[in-house]
């Protein structure tokens, strides 16, 4: 699932390669994934218009043109790759973004999110409102203030959008396993130093992930060994243990995160 790391990836790839070209035209070839916007509406408020320096918030990528912006959410299997014009498309290619060099393709196999149109500043602002801080932006006082008074387990609180935009499954389950919390714990129960250091573990994570253009799977991280059939800690070679929490599959050390 594209978090964080993958969707500032797709920020680069639309910075270092449409920013500047005039949008020639915009084709939709499977119109499920636009959201409030028709096809023929997407490319006439589009077409003639240059793409400028593009912002990411959370899981969303905003696209901008200098008037309309173009939001995109990658859903579980979303991609954005730019190739050269006329290209072949690829079987999960929905819309392309034709420019003078090139095309910007959002590809998605499942479809769960997608795209939709804000017409100004102001409608990229009411869009995203009920999303909380950027997770690589949050300051330690404000990431504080955000868990203590949660009375859900801290992995559910770290996943909630509405608190934390950015993170998902696997960097949540990075994070708490760098820190040495339970997921489990109640997040308005971790002391002011547990907060802490969840933060500097959460900037930590978020930094080499970004780097890596995703959640790296090194050897030394969870996320290097999570999908093993029979997994082993990493620091202290304790057998990972995998619990359901909020719906999701979640891998923690009993030795590491003690509840």
């Amino acid at each position: 699932m594209p978090e964080l790391p993958d969707v500032e990836g797709f920020r680069r790839v639309l910075a270092g390669n449409a920013v500047g070209q005039p949008i020639e035209r915009v084709d939709v070839h499977d119109a499920g994934v636009l959201h409030g916007v028709a096809a023929v509406e997407l490319d006439a408020n589009l077409r003639g218009r240059h793409f400028t320096e593009p912002l990411r918030h959370g899981k969303w990528l905003i696209a901008r043109t200098g008037g309309p912006a173009v939001l995109m959410h990658f859903g579980m299997t979303g991609n954005l790759w730019w190739t050269y014009r006329d290209a072949p498309d690829e079987r999960f290619d929905r819309v392309s973004f034709v420019t003078g060099t090139g095309e910007l393709r959002y590809s998605d196999m499942r479809k769960l999110q997608g795209i939709t149109l804000a017409h100004d500043d102001s409608e990229v602002s009411r869009l995203l409102s009920q999303l909380g801080p950027d997770a690589l932006d949050v300051r330690p006082v404000e990431f504080a203030r955000l868990l203590q008074d949660r009375r859900a387990a801290v992995k559910a609180a770290l996943t909630d959008q509405q608190a934390i935009a950015g993170l998902g499954n696997l960097l949540a389950d990075e994070i708490l396993w760098a820190a040495r919390i339970h997921p489990r714990r109640i997040a308005r129960s971790l002391t002011g130093q547990e907060l802490s250091t969840l933060h500097t573990q959460m900037r930590r994570v978020l930094r080499a992930s970004v780097s890596a253009g995703r959640v790296p799977a090194r050897e030394s991280w969870l996320t290097g060994v999570r999908d093993l059939q029979a997994p082993h800690c990493p620091r202290c070679g304790t057998a990972l243990r995998r619990t359901p929490i909020g719906g999701r599959t979640t891998i923690w050390c009993p030795q590491c995160q003690p509840a």
